[in-house]
């Protein structure tokens, strides 16, 4: 189907580059705070963003987000705003694609029918949800699905042969490579070993891959989008929101543009 994530990959791909995937916490360093951070996000070249639903346990996260989660919870935010700033979002950017990103238990306390609607309606592009395996995955993908709302699921350096094929059961959207075995932000996997995973993943699926997880700089961005679809960039973002706080946006949107000019630049100069 034709949707803003097809339509923004499919754009990048035409400029011969990688999609510039980008992640703040919803409500860090406040609700207030938050649209003037998406906003910059958009202005410095993010291509599509996801936006982190906070959560008390967020298992697959460095202390850089699991601070952004503390200072977000802390600060009052709940599910209802989460919705309102993803629709208020839709609203000023209705081109630029918005996924929401965390963990079963704010995603499924009221149904997944429920969450699903509410994606629907407030205009969210697709959802990753990291502790539910597909394995396990009765609810949330099926009403996803029927309400049109993308399920981005997520492949790991230990996702083998065997298990790939029920990882990509019912995936949409992209795929999203995990380069380490490891939570965000704290380390950087081999370029080599990110060439080999995104082949073999590339082989299985015409889905976009998308590589995240320890991408902290312009040079490493640019590095895999020499043969990625997407790069995810996150901790190295929610470092700077702990730093500046509710003046954040400025110094995120500089940060974004050197990483899409980095982007922009690498595969210009390979395709020279």
């Amino acid at each position: 189907m034709t949707d803003r994530l097809s339509t923004r990959f499919a754009a990048c791909k035409a400029q011969g580059r990688a999609a510039l995937i980008t992640f703040v916490t919803a409500g860090d360093p406040d609700v207030a705070a938050t649209p003037a951070i998406l906003d910059a996000l958009v202005a410095g070249g993010a291509d599509i963003i996801e936006l982190g639903m906070p959560f008390t346990d967020p298992m697959a996260d460095g202390p850089a987000i699991e601070l952004a989660n503390l200072r977000s919870l802390g600060s009052g935010t709940k599910t209802k705003h989460v919705f309102a700033l993803a629709a208020d979002f839709r609203t000023r950017h209705p081109e630029t694609p918005l996924i929401l990103m965390g963990y079963a238990n704010p995603m499924l306390v009221r149904g997944s029918d429920w969450f699903a609607d509410q994606c629907k309606a407030a205009g969210v592009d697709g959802v990753i949800c990291v502790d539910i395996p597909p394995e396990e995955d009765a609810e949330l993908g099926p009403a996803l699905r029927a309400a049109g709302v993308h399920l981005v699921r997520l492949a790991t350096p230990t996702t083998d042969a065997a298990r790939l094929p029920t990882v990509l059961n019912g995936a949409s959207g992209f795929l999203y490579h995990v380069a380490v075995a490891g939570i965000t932000g704290k380390q950087q996997a081999a370029q080599a070993n990110i060439e080999i995973a995104v082949a073999k993943l590339k082989a299985a699926t015409n889905l976009p891959i998308a590589v995240g997880f320890g991408v902290r700089t312009p040079e490493q961005a640019a590095a895999i989008g020499r043969i990625a679809d997407g790069v995810v960039v996150g901790s190295a973002i929610v470092d700077i929101i702990g730093s500046h706080g509710d003046a954040a946006a400025p110094f995120v949107q500089e940060f974004v543009a050197s990483l899409s000019g980095a982007l922009t630049t690498s595969i210009r100069e390979t395709a020279a």
